[in-house]
């Protein structure tokens, strides 16, 4: 009774893996089908060169590279290998940039900057700041783990 039961559970956790397994693979999929898009538009944005354009070009890619990195977290636990949390600060450094780059974008054309904007980009480059510090004590955490 108790060696069916054991039995029951494995069979159970294994098709739970394998369910998981399954919903990775499609989200790697999605983001691939996602990032293709995005590159698409990007490349729309070349054939009419103007300022907006090339805004929008920088914020594309910007975007596209995020959407990589996701990916190749999918592809990490894919592989099974071990947890880095190097992938998701590289994230939001890239996020927080994408930012100050639109607002940049964006103030470029008006007289007066709103405050807010500047407390906006205040903030994202102290994001940035803390980003950078967090990767490189998880650099040296990792050494010493080593």
């Amino acid at each position: 009774m108790e060696q069916e039961k054991k039995n029951a559970t494995e069979l159970f956790r294994r098709a739970l893996v394998s369910i998981d397994i399954i919903f990775h693979v499609v989200a790697a999929l999605l983001l691939l089908i996602a990032c293709g898009f995005i590159m698409y538009y990007a490349f729309l944005n070349i054939l009419t060169p103007s300022r907006d354009a090339m805004i929008h070009l920088v914020n594309d890619v910007l975007l596209a590279l995020i959407i990589l990195e996701l990916l190749w977290t999918v592809i990490r636990f894919l592989k099974k290998q071990k947890f880095i949390l190097a992938p998701f600060l590289a994230i939001g450094i890239i996020a927080a940039i994408r930012r100050i780059l639109l607002i940049e974008a964006q103030t470029s054309f008006m007289e007066h900057v709103p405050a807010e904007k500047l407390y906006e980009i205040g903030l994202s480059a102290g994001v940035i700041i803390t980003l950078m510090c967090a990767y490189y004590l998880s650099v040296k955490a990792e050494k010493i783990e080593s």
